[in-house]
């Protein structure tokens, strides 16, 4: 009987075996939304490696959640920083970049709630979501400075659209039978009343 198992990388190519296990996890936390439920074993089995290979690149399953949350943080910026590109003035960067993150979660509702709601984030933090923050600040002080907002502390501003903002996404994936509006009119609304946007 000949088992199922992967070619090892070339020498110097560990870096490639690494991205590969993140990929593999990526995918599994999607399918399961909860890191606990994730193990290195079941991981070593989606890439067709033995367990032992997974501990040489990751200590414990939470570095590896924290390593699959990072790339995932840093997709949703750069989509996010895409769309804002595109937008004709602040105020429309700033809807756009919300809009993306909306879309992702609605596409990764497991990944969004492992972003947001997981046990190793609590234990550990995500330091790397500082990203996002600065950004969402960044966003709400130009809609200020061009004069499409009302004055204000831009950092106060910004983390209570953040806090809306999450709490709608999370809400929606973990009580999808409410009878939610479009994720767009209540985006649009939380812009008016929480960063004072015309609408």
């Amino acid at each position: 009987m000949t088992e199922n198992r992967r070619r090892p990388n070339a020498r110097g190519q560990g870096e490639l075996l690494r991205e590969e296990i993140v990929t593999a996890a990526v995918r599994m936390l999607d399918e399961l939304a909860d890191d606990e439920a994730l193990s290195l074993r079941a991981v070593a089995r989606e890439v067709s490696i033995a367990a032992t290979s997974v501990y040489l690149h990751f200590p414990d399953r939470d570095a590896l959640v924290l390593a699959a949350m990072q790339r995932c943080h840093e997709e949703l910026v750069g989509a996010g920083d895409a769309a804002a590109a595109e937008a004709p003035d602040p105020a429309a960067a700033l809807r756009a970049r919300i809009l993306t993150q909306a879309a992702w979660a609605r596409e990764h509702p497991g990944l969004y709630k492992v972003l947001h709601e997981s046990k190793v984030h609590r234990r550990l933090g995500m330091p790397f979501k500082e990203v996002m923050v600065a950004r969402t600040i960044d966003a709400v002080q130009a809609c200020m400075d061009a004069g499409l907002a009302p004055a204000d502390d831009a950092t106060t501003v910004a983390i209570d659209l953040r806090t809306a903002v999450n709490g709608m996404l999370a809400q929606r994936i973990n009580e999808p039978d409410l009878p939610w509006p479009p994720a767009v009119e209540q985006v649009d609304r939380f812009l008016v009343k929480l960063v004072g946007l015309r609408r």
